[in-house]
C-alpha cells in the first residue's frame, strides 16, 4: 500500500538526494549517525543509486558486520576496492566497493614513509602489532587516512563513506586529531629523547631525569612492554609529523566543499537526539552538512481512519458480538432472552434412575480379575462400529473466526500501527523545529532485510522520494 505519511510538513526543506549525488562537484559523501540506524544500507544505496546515474562509486565500508558485501553480491571486501557486477553500467557509471582493514592500511602508511629496514623494524614491533589492532581511535583514524589515499589517487569521482559502528556518532570526527596528538605528544617526546640523545649520553640523561619515570612504568607496564615502546618510538621518529600532517590534511578535506554529510537517523527519540547533537557539532566545525535522513518511517494506505476511531469501532463490534453471543445461546434452548429466569428444577415427580446392570453384563464391564472386553457391550453401545472419542477429536475442525473478530483483529493492528506513526511524527518535528534549516528525506520502512542489489535499488528509490516507493 502507498505510504501517505512519509511526507514531511511543507515547512521543512526537503533533501534531493538526486541532485547531491549527480552534481559533479560532490566529491565525497560522509554517512554518520549512530549504530543500528542504517549507514551502511544508506551507503551501500546511495553508491548503487550514483553509479546507475553515471558516477564512477567508490564505496568505502568499516562495517563489521560484512552485510555491504552480501548485499552487493560479493564474497568479501578487503582493503582493495573491488568491482560490483550487476549494477546498470549504460549510464557510464561504475561501483566498486572496500572494507577498511585497519592493520593493513597502518602498515602501508609504514611501508611508504619508511626505507625497508626501518620498516620491518616497526611492523615487527610488538607495540606497534598492538597499536595497529586495536588502540583506541585507530580505526577512525585509518578509516580517513584511507579517504585520503582514495581521493589523491583521483580514480572515482565519487567516495562514499560508511562511518565505523563507534560508541558515539562523534569518535571518528576527534580520532584523526587525537591519535595524531599521541604519536606527537609529549610522552612519546619523552620517550623518544633517550634515543635522540644517543649512547652514553642517552642513558645518562635517562638515568638522572627519567629514573623516577621510567621506574614508575616499567611497574605499570612492565620493562619489556617500556623497551618495546621506546623502540618504536625511536624507529618511528621520522614518521610522527606525517601523522600530524596527515591528520590535519584529512581534517581540511572533510570541511571541503566538495564534502557532504548525510546525518542517518531513525525515527526514535535516542537516535534523533544525538542526530540533533551531531548537526550542531558539524556546524561548529565548519564541516558541509548536506541533511538528515530519517530511515525505517512507517506509512499507512489507511491513515484517514485514526487510532482513535479505530479503536471505538474495535468496542462496538466487541459489544455487537457478545450480544449475537447472547442471544443464539436462548434460541438453542429454545427460550426468550427477554423473559427466561432460568429452569425451575422439580426432583419430586423425577423417576430415580436404575443402575443395575443388564443380565449377563457385569457392571461397567468390571469383575474381579479386572477390565474385561465384552461383546455385547460394545455392541449395544452408541459407539460401536464409530471411531473412539479420542480419535474423533483430532478430526474437529476448530471454530472459525468470524468476519467480525476478523474484522476487530485488523483494527487493532491499524490502530497499533497509527500510535507508531503518529509517535514517529511527533519526534520527527520536535528535531525539524530545533534545527529547521537542515533538509531532511524520509526512507519508508521496507517490510523485509535488504540482501541484495534489488534491494538497494529499493532503497535508493525512497532516499530520492521517487513515487513509485511502497510501504507494506
Amino acid at each position: 500500500m502507498t505510504s501517505d505519511n512519509t511526507t514531511l510538513d511543507a515547512s521543512a526543506p526537503r533533501l534531493e538526494v538526486d541532485t547531491l549525488i549527480d552534481d559533479p562537484h560532490t566529491r565525497i559523501v560522509v554517512c554518520c549517525g549512530s549504530g543500528g540506524v542504517g549507514k551502511t544500507t544508506t551507503a551501500a544505496a546511495l553508491g548503487v543509486r550514483a553509479a546507475e546515474r553515471g558516477r564512477k562509486v567508490v564505496v568505502l565500508t568499516i562495517d563489521p558486520a560484512r552485510r555491504l558485501a552480501q548485499s552487493m553480491g560479493i564474497s568479501e571486501l578487503d582493503n582493495v576496492p573491488r568491482q560490483v557486477k550487476g549494477v546498470d553500467e549504460s549510464a557510464g557509471g561504475e561501483l566498486h566497493a572496500m572494507m577498511l582493514d585497519m592493520k593493513r592500511t597502518f602498515d602501508e602508511i609504514v611501508e611508504g614513509h619508511a626505507d625497508a629496514d626501518r620498516a620491518r623494524a616497526i611492523l615487527e614491533n610488538p607495540f606497534y602489532q598492538s597499536l595497529s589492532a586495536g588502540f583506541a581511535g585507530t580505526q577512525e583514524y585509518m578509516a580517513m587516512e584511507k579517504l585520503g589515499q582514495l581521493r589523491a589517487n583521483d580514480e572515482w569521482d565519487l567516495i562514499i563513506v560508511d562511518t565505523p559502528p563507534s560508541r558515539s556518532a562523534l569518535d571518528f570526527l576527534d580520532a584523526p586529531k587525537r591519535l595524531g596528538s599521541f604519536l606527537d605528544g609529549k610522552f612519546i617526546r619523552v620517550l623518544m629523547a633517550p634515543a635522540k640523545v644517543g649512547g652514553r649520553a642517552g642513558m645518562k640523561f635517562l638515568n638522572v631525569g627519567m629514573s623516577m619515570m621510567t621506574g614508575t612504568l616499567s611497574k605499570l607496564m612492565g620493562g619489556q612492554l617500556l623497551r618495546d615502546v621506546q623502540t618504536f618510538v625511536a624507529a618511528m621518529d621520522t614518521m610522527f609529523g606525517g601523522f600530524r600532517t596527515r591528520a590535519d590534511a584529512t581534517y581540511r578535506l572533510l570541511q571541503a566543499p566538495g564534502t557532504a554529510f548525510l546525518v542517518v537517523a531513525a525515527p526514535e527519540r535516542d537516535a534523533l537526539r544525538e542526530a540533533a547533537y551531531f548537526v550542531e557539532r558539524l556546524a561548529a566545525e565548519q564541516m558541509p552538512l548536506a541533511g538528515l535522513v530519517l530511515n525505517r518511517v512507517h506509512g499507512s494506505g489507511a491513515a484517514q481512519l485514526s487510532a482513535e476511531r479505530a479503536l471505538a469501532a474495535v468496542e462496538a463490534l466487541t459489544d455487537r458480538m457478545a450480544e449475537d453471543s447472547h442471544a443464539d445461546t436462548h434460541a438453542d434452548t429454545g427460550t426468550d432472552p427477554a423473559t427466561d429466569t432460568g429452569p425451575a428444577p422439580d426432583t419430586a415427580t423425577a423417576p430415580a434412575a436404575d443402575t443395575t446392570p443388564p443380565p449377563g453384563r457385569a457392571e461397567n464391564n468390571l469383575e474381579a480379575t479386572g477390565i474385561v472386553d465384552l461383546d455385547g457391550g460394545k455392541a449395544g453401545s452408541r459407539t460401536a462400529g464409530s471411531p473412539s472419542p479420542a480419535a474423533a477429536a483430532e478430526h474437529v475442525t476448530p471454530t472459525s473466526p468470524s468476519a467480525a473478530q476478523l474484522a476487530a483483529g485488523l483494527l487493532r493492528l491499524h490502530a497499533e500501527r497509527m500510535q507508531v506513526l503518529a509517535r514517529e511524527r511527533r519526534t520527527r518535528d520536535r528535531f525539524t523545529a530545533l534545527h529547521p534549516e537542515v533538509p531532511v528525506t524520509e526512507v519508508a520502512a521496507l517490510p523485509g532485510d535488504v540482501h541484495d542489489l534489488a534491494g538497494l535499488r529499493a532503497i535508493g528509490d525512497r532516499l530520492a522520494l521517487n513515487p513509485t516507493a511502497t510501504d507494506d
